[in-house]
């Protein structure tokens, strides 16, 4: 089970952080990713955390963190310096290794407006 929570409205500019609460799998040990989809547009992973490495869409480098506490079961993405172009529906997704993503929660909307 996954479940996203965090989105919201903000100005350009502004911040959000986004929680994913995850049960019913081994958290620590698997890769998870936080994918999002803009309306009319296909869906873009924005960042990866595996269990060695962080990966993140050039689209958002320096301006999101992503990060894991394996103690509570939960991916965290901070994003800073939002911008319209970040709206979109985000989801969290468990990586199962091949790059393809086979659970998925029910998403966050994420909202970038003046």
């Amino acid at each position: 089970q996954i479940v996203e929570s965090g989105g919201g409205m903000v100005q350009p500019g502004g911040s959000l952080r986004l929680s994913c609460a995850t049960a019913g799998f081994t958290f620590s040990m698997v890769p998870m990713g936080w994918v999002r989809q803009a309306p009319g547009k296909g869906p873009e992973c924005v960042s990866l955390s595996t269990t060695r490495n962080i990966y993140y869409a050039d689209s958002v480098k320096g301006r999101f963190t992503i990060s894991r506490d394996n103690a509570k079961n939960t991916l965290i993405l901070q994003m800073n310096s939002l911008k319209p172009e970040d709206t979109a529906l985000y989801y969290c997704a468990r990586e199962e290794g091949t790059g393809a993503y086979d659970l998925w929660g029910q998403g966050t909307q994420v909202i970038v407006s003046s």
